[in-house]
């Protein structure tokens, strides 16, 4: 799969290379054709004028002519206007001669060697030009473009202008080029320079392409070399961002990406290490005690002692399952939330009633309550009881015997906070914005005496961000550790 999109003929840069190609190949092929119709048609429409100022003025001349006396014979007339019809011709490349009102040629540029003595144009004696036309000549000039009856059997440039004497048209002036033959020469001039300039042309754009094809493919080259190193559990490598490009902000993304896949893959280690090791300690202690009853290490006066510890690690075990259940479907999004108006004061005052036991028996002082007065927020019920008991759960734990919690809630136009604070050792500095991660305990050494799992807060955290809540905590060693969370009221 791999050689496939590292092959030469699938890779971006080749692609992009041979399209842009293409484009500009198609860019001129469409600019060369273009080129020779305009051409083609500048062609026609110049040689249409040359041909008719140079017929029209014959015509003028002819005028002339025809009107000499025969004093000269008649003859010498039809030598000068012969020997002009062959200047013109020769000096525009083309055939200028002047046919009766019958299509026949009278005069024409070969003439002028043997009119004297008689004869006639062997070119021009056979020419005799469809009625047709001449009438379409007969008063004004007239252009035809294409074969003529059987004197032009190839496509010719035909132009027509009459000659009158006294208001009559006595004789028509044609004249007549080869549009094919002689245009060839002209376009195929054309085409070479353009052909000349277009391999120019190509030639450095496939430079210029292929530079800049380079540059802008280069980037991704990095980014497909590193994504296969992400795609192999490597997530140290990063891609060097230059510029504000889309190119850019795509290099910046992988990067994020790349720190969020380290994070992840370091609490998915994390989470497997630390699972392992809550397990493991609780499975020890008990497979322990109950091979010690077994085999008569435990003696029976000692049995409810141990068993006791036993029921208390079945327990903790039963809680970090519980918890890792909960965190999954947190996580997972498939923890539902029945949001609904709920006190949360009574809520709070309901929740230290279920650890009144265990504040009764390290003689706990609890402060607050009597200055609380009732607030109202709109979240689930059972979640934010889960709150509640795992933060005041964590204060009992950690509240020395004989020392306070003190528990408050204040209120603000968008947010209802609640306060609890217990006495204690605090929590140092450095680790303060730790402890809401998953597993993470503060005093290591002690996670077996509170019977802890280290999931409790994170778990908190999560529920509170899911009604769109904050939670914090703040502490000072050797005196108080204090968490709040707050929710948004019940008429946001």
């Amino acid at each position: 799969m791999s050689e496939k999109y590292t092959s030469r003929g699938s890779s971006i840069f080749w692609r992009y290379l041979v399209s842009l190609f293409l484009v500009i190949a198609v860019v001129f092929t469409v600019l060369g054709t273009s080129l020779m119709v305009f051409v083609a048609s500048y062609w026609k429409n110049e040689t249409i004028d040359l041909l008719k100022e140079n017929v029209i003025r014959i015509a003028e001349a002819s005028q002339e002519y025809f009107n000499l006396d025969e004093e000269m014979g008649y003859k010498s007339p039809k030598v000068m206007l012969a020997y002009s019809l062959s200047l013109v011709s020769s000096s525009i490349n083309s055939d200028i001669y002047i046919v009766d009102l019958e299509g026949n040629a009278i005069v024409c540029k070969d003439m002028q060697y043997n009119i004297l003595a008689g004869g006639a144009c062997e070119e021009h004696k056979s020419h005799t030009l469809p009625q047709s036309l001449i009438e379409n000549a007969m008063d004004s000039t007239y252009v035809h473009l294409g074969e003529v009856g059987d004197v032009y059997d190839k496509s010719y440039l035909v132009v027509c202008e009459p000659i009158k004497v006294n208001g009559d048209t006595i004789a028509i002036v044609v004249g007549a080029s080869p549009s094919v033959a002689a245009m060839t020469p002209y376009v195929a001039s054309i085409t070479k320079m353009f052909l000349l300039s277009a391999v120019v042309a190509l030639v450095v754009a496939g430079v210029c392409i292929y530079i800049t094809t380079y540059s802008l493919t280069k980037p991704l080259r990095k980014m497909a070399n590193v994504t296969k190193s992400y795609a192999k559990g490597d997530f140290s490598t990063r891609i060097d961002v230059k510029g504000h490009d889309e190119l850019a902000t795509l290099a910046l993304s992988l990067n994020k990406m790349a720190q969020s896949l380290s994070a992840l893959e370091y609490s998915r280690r994390s989470f497997i290490a630390n699972v392992s090791h809550e397990l493991k300690t609780p499975m020890t202690t008990i497979g322990g005690f109950i091979d010690g009853i077994l085999d008569g290490t435990i003696s029976r006066d000692e049995e409810e002692k141990y068993l006791k510890i036993v029921s208390d690690e079945v327990k903790r075990l039963s809680r970090l399952v519980a918890s890792m259940l909960n965190l999954s479907k947190i996580e997972a999004g498939e923890m539902k939330i029945e949001l609904k108006e709920i006190d949360l004061s009574s809520l709070l005052f309901n929740s230290l009633l279920t650890f009144e036991k265990a504040i009764n028996d390290k003689s706990i002082e609890i402060t607050g309550l009597d200055s609380m007065q009732s607030v109202t927020v709109y979240a689930d019920e059972g979640l934010i009881h889960q709150v509640l008991y795992n933060l005041i759960d964590n204060a009992v734990k950690f509240t020395p015997a004989g020392g306070t919690i003190d528990v408050r809630t204040s209120k603000d136009d968008n947010y209802t906070t609640v306060h609890i604070r217990n006495s204690g050792n605090g929590i140092p500095k450095e680790e303060i914005g730790r402890i809401f991660e998953r597993f993470y305990k503060v005093d290591k050494s002690r996670s077996y005496d509170v019977k802890s799992t280290g999931l409790g807060l994170y778990i908190v955290k999560s529920i509170v961000e899911m009604h769109s809540g904050k939670v914090g905590a703040d502490s000072k060693e050797g005196e108080y550790t204090e968490f709040f969370f707050s929710l948004p009221n019940a008429n946001n």
